[in-house]
């Protein structure tokens, strides 16, 4: 349903971002998506669906702009929704991904009830909205999958009986309800595979996540790998040589307080490094920057705190909450290690921005790190990957034994490595693959 002004029909162009508000790497593909169409279909008219409605527009628009240093050129429509609670993962105890997806559907239809666009492009996952806009409100369907809803690997986690976050222990040690699991994941997998193939265009971030979508949604036709934009630039005045500001080397770990980041890894393995007596004086720091979406985010850092307590750390972990973009680089350019933890990240854009800032990564050994971003530059190192906590605390003790010259190596090999994943690039392959959407 176009709109009109001056006499002349203009496209409307919608991205579905329940979370738009959040500062993570998602919410930086948005507000990247959207100046780089501004700046190629200025005449367009641009909505996004929020479920953010305790802020304003302005609000969501100036913490776009203080988090990424992205500000908008033409004006943004948001439509505010106020059935968000109905994908929250804390209203679904159990069958959380059926649950989900059902309660996208009901957000989908509040949206497409408040505003038909001409174009529908679901940015945040939420693949069961696809056939709603499709077929129901005649749009052009677009999707950007940061992550599978599910997964093979998720599929195997529970075939092989395997405690997870997401994969309760009580069910690791019953075969029946084992099998079960399998089962309905199996079926939910298939009905994910549906959904998605009603996408016109796919962009995936990552080698990993390619994969992944291929083998559910098989529409390898219009599939592409679209890297998210990294703001490489912004780091690259940084300077490479270790900068102190405060005694004992700084670790920096950058990411929303989620559960699949798997921040209480990194607080055991730096406990550990701590307890191996690492020959230095005083003792290395670690800091935790992150963003919290909502009361759950909250309780779960106020846990991570209770940890450190309990591991007797809680002088030498600092947490960093919604910081601005200003603080961020601050702590980067003073870092000596970036650590990362989670398993199969699906890209990875903290890493990425670790590497630019100069920082030595350590990150997870899989998903996109492991594929696309610590892989060798020109034959030479740019990182480094581990997996348990005693592979993080030996690699993180291994770093920090290096000579300043060997880690100014790696730190220059990273920052050489990464320009692939700039906004430049970002905006030039999103571009390319939108076009089907607005021929």
């Amino acid at each position: 349903m176009s709109a009109s002004k001056n006499g002349k029909i203009q496209r409307v162009i919608a991205f579905f971002h329940p979370y738009c508000n959040a500062g993570g790497g998602g919410e930086r593909v948005l507000w990247c998506a959207l100046r780089a169409l501004q700046k190629k279909y200025p005449e367009a008219v641009y909505v996004v669906y929020t479920g953010d409605i305790n802020v304003s527009g302005q609000q969501i628009l100036e913490g776009a702009f203080r988090r990424f240093n992205i500000r908008l050129i033409h004006p943004v429509q948001f439509v505010f929704l106020r059935k968000r609670y109905l994908v929250e993962d804390s209203h679904y105890p159990r069958f959380t991904l059926l649950g989900q997806s059902l309660g996208s559907i009901f957000l989908g239809w509040e949206a497409l009830m408040q505003y038909v666009p001409d174009v529908y492009i679901d940015s945040m996952g939420y693949a069961f909205t696809l056939p709603l806009f499709k077929y129901l409100g005649g749009c052009r369907v677009g999707s950007y999958v940061h992550y599978p809803t599910i997964s093979t690997d998720m599929l195997s986690v529970v075939k092989n009986r395997n405690a997870r976050f997401n994969n309760a222990g009580f069910i690791t040690r019953n075969p029946f309800l084992s099998k079960v699991k399998l089962i309905y994941y199996y079926l939910f997998a298939s009905i994910y595979g549906l959904v998605g193939s009603c996408s016109d265009v796919v962009m995936v971030n990552s080698s990993w996540t390619l994969n992944h979508i291929l083998s559910l949604w098989k529409v390898g036709n219009c599939t592409s790998i679209v890297y998210p934009p990294c703001d490489v630039q912004t780091f690259l005045d940084i300077p490479l040589h270790e900068k102190k500001t405060k005694p004992g080397h700084l670790l920096v770990s950058i990411g929303q307080f989620r559960p699949e980041k798997n921040h209480p890894l990194q607080i055991r393995a730096f406990a550990k490094l701590l307890n191996k007596k690492v020959s230095e004086s005083p003792s290395p720091r670690l800091v935790l920057i992150g963003g919290c979406r909502n009361k759950d985010d909250e309780l779960r850092v106020n846990q991570l705190r209770r940890l450190c307590e309990d591991l007797k750390v809680q002088e030498d972990v600092e947490f960093k909450i919604n910081i601005p973009f200003d603080e961020l680089k601050k702590y980067l350019s003073e870092a000596v290690i970036g650590l990362h933890t989670m398993w199969n990240e699906h890209f990875g854009i903290g890493v990425v921005e670790c590497m630019a800032a100069g920082t030595v990564i350590l990150a997870h050994n899989s998903g996109g790190p492991k594929l696309d971003i610590v892989v060798p530059h020109e034959g030479e190192i740019t990182g480094f990957l581990a997996e348990s906590e005693e592979d993080y605390a030996e690699t993180m003790a291994h770093i920090l034994s290096l000579s300043a010259e060997k880690r100014l190596q790696i730190r220059k090999n990273a920052r050489a490595s990464v320009s692939r994943f700039s906004d430049q690039e970002f905006e030039a392959s999103f571009l390319s693959s939108v076009e089907k959407l607005l021929e």
